[in-house]
């Protein structure tokens, strides 16, 4: 029978998607131009080529490209066990953070479970929810663009499986103290976990946010959850951990697709935990920089709250966002806009933040 007859029968019923595939809604990437004087500010990543020794482990191990990597990535995690004094057992590994996170869903949630989270905070948070057919629990962000736990807490139901806590917060920076939050995980039922999202926490000042390793030791409901994307520069290899009990570490390493971090992957953050240091005098050059744009732009007349990320975050009506994506476009400057909430801008080199500041001066709210 050819295609054409099959499609011409009555009875014969083609193949459908999922209806919480249907409705998904699609991760928005930042946005790519094209050009040498286009700033590519829409993404959260390092503006820095790749720490040479990552670069250098990954010509190094290109040469293996041939074999499939270790599904367990016990040289990763025995590596980042050492370095955060924890055991292998507690470490999970991923395609990114947002590939772990994916584990931790896919691990606790059943189908009508809840997910609560802040909102607006990372966007792909309710996509993964959704995939798993969880409930996604979204809980506005407080005055302060932060988030407010004292909601998240009067939220949980007996559905409620897991607990997203994004700090510093993504898109808007601001971080949740380390007080705040043991005094939220003493309120929440200790059956559900409570992931701390740190993607950011390498760029965070000291003490401006929770000591997440501390809380995880008193509080075994709680699951730390890092990349390697931002700080590291390794947004294109894709590796992510997360720090849980070894119970649901287990877990997640059985979630996880086969061989999902590459073995180039996994040299290249072995190399990166190795040069440490190089890794922090690139974060505090763009921490001075993040000063100085939130200095300058206080000074022109914007309100800012204080970002711990490698970002910016302006708060704006959708007719001012729609003004200011013109304006940041017509300047050859790619942000991240987010419909009728605001503006993300990544600290990227002087040069950049430069002709940000420049752009912004001529459109004070």
């Amino acid at each position: 029978m050819t295609p054409d007859q099959l499609l011409t029968r009555p009875d014969t019923a083609l193949p459908t998607l999922r209806g919480a595939v249907t409705g998904l809604p699609s991760y928005v990437p930042g946005r790519r131009g094209a050009g040498a004087d286009i700033a590519a500010l829409a993404s959260n990543e390092s503006h820095y080529e790749p720490l040479p020794a990552a670069a250098a482990a990954v010509a190094k191990a290109a040469g293996t490209m041939n074999r499939y990597p270790d599904a367990a990535a016990v040289e990763l995690r025995e590596r980042l066990a050492t370095h955060l004094g924890v055991t292998a057992g507690e470490v999970a590994v991923g395609p990114g953070s947002v590939g772990v996170l994916q584990q931790i869903i896919t691990g606790l949630c059943d189908a009508g479970d809840e997910v609560i989270f802040a909102w607006r905070s990372f966007e792909a948070y309710p996509i993964l929810v959704e995939l798993a057919g969880a409930r996604p629990v979204r809980i506005p962000l407080d005055d302060a663009e932060g988030h407010d736990l004292d909601a998240m807490a009067a939220a949980v139901t007996d559905r409620t499986k897991v607990i997203l806590l994004c700090t510093p917060n993504n898109p808007t920076g601001v971080p949740i103290s380390h007080e705040r939050i043991e005094a939220f995980l003493q309120s929440v039922p200790s059956s559900v976990l409570v992931v701390i999202d740190e993607a950011y926490v390498e760029y965070a000042d000291a003490g401006s946010g929770p000591d997440a390793l501390a809380l995880y030791r008193r509080y075994p409901n709680v699951c730390v959850l890092r990349t390697f994307s931002k700080a590291y520069g390794l947004a294109g290899l894709r590796v992510g951990y997360a720090i849980t009990t070894e119970a649901i570490a287990e877990g997640l390493r059985r979630t996880a697709l086969p061989f999902a971090v590459s073995a180039l992957a996994q040299k290249a953050a072995i190399a990166s935990l190795d040069a440490g240091e190089e890794m922090e005098a690139r974060v505090a050059v763009v921490k001075q920089e993040r000063s100085r744009m939130a200095s300058a732009l206080e000074t022109q007349g914007w309100k800012l709250q204080p970002s711990q990320g490698n970002f910016l975050w302006i708060r704006a009506d959708e007719e001012l966002r729609a003004r200011l994506v013109e304006a940041f476009d017509a300047a050859g400057i790619m942000v991240r806009a987010y419909q009728g909430d605001g503006v993300r801008i990544t600290i990227a080199d002087a040069a950049s933040n430069d002709r940000v500041l420049r752009l912004l001066e001529a459109h004070v709210a």
